[in-house]
């Protein structure tokens, strides 16, 4: 089966929980958060779990397990906290949580980002993967990226990849 065939086959609405790590933003000023949501709702997909939690890796570790743990949920959608800087550890955090690397993500988000930024692309950490059998995306948290990366590559994608990732557990 192709992956044209795939994609007819998989569902048509998602469950999912959006996490935004940042330390300076909150429920009422997570743009980025937000934007995510909308996006989603449009697309068709349901946000049934959106936070904001710290840049503190065991904070993100949790707030994804948690996330994963609700009833329904079948993707984790994750912002900010990808960069180089000292309090950037989102990666970390995911990639350690990760049974199987969708290392196709980062390295189109860096090669789209880069077309619209320039070699500042290469500073992103954007990763992806499958745990517990549901695809968690972690994204950078401006919104220019966080737009970039659901539109061209998440939600064209995302039904595609929950119904693949089901089949692992």
């Amino acid at each position: 089966m192709g992956h044209r065939e795939h994609r007819e086959t998989a569902p048509k609405s998602i469950t999912l929980a959006v996490i935004t790590v940042s330390d300076t933003r909150t429920p009422a000023t997570d743009e980025s958060g937000m934007l995510i949501c909308d996006l989603c709702r449009q697309a068709g997909h349901q946000p049934v779990h959106h936070v904001v939690v710290p840049d503190d890796p065991g904070k993100v570790r949790s707030a994804v397990s948690e996330a994963l743990a609700r009833p329904g949920v079948q993707a984790v959608l994750v912002n900010g906290g990808t960069g180089i800087s000292g309090r950037d550890r989102t990666f970390e955090a995911i990639s350690g949580l990760l049974e199987l690397r969708l290392d196709g993500f980062g390295e189109l988000f860096r090669q789209l980002s880069y077309q619209e930024i320039g070699p500042a692309a290469m500073l992103s950490r954007a990763v992806a993967g499958v745990v517990s059998g549901r695809p968690v995306f972690s994204m950078p948290g401006s919104p220019a990226a966080v737009h970039l990366a659901m539109e061209r590559l998440i939600l064209p994608e995302l039904a595609h990849v929950v119904a693949e990732a089901a089949k692992r557990s």
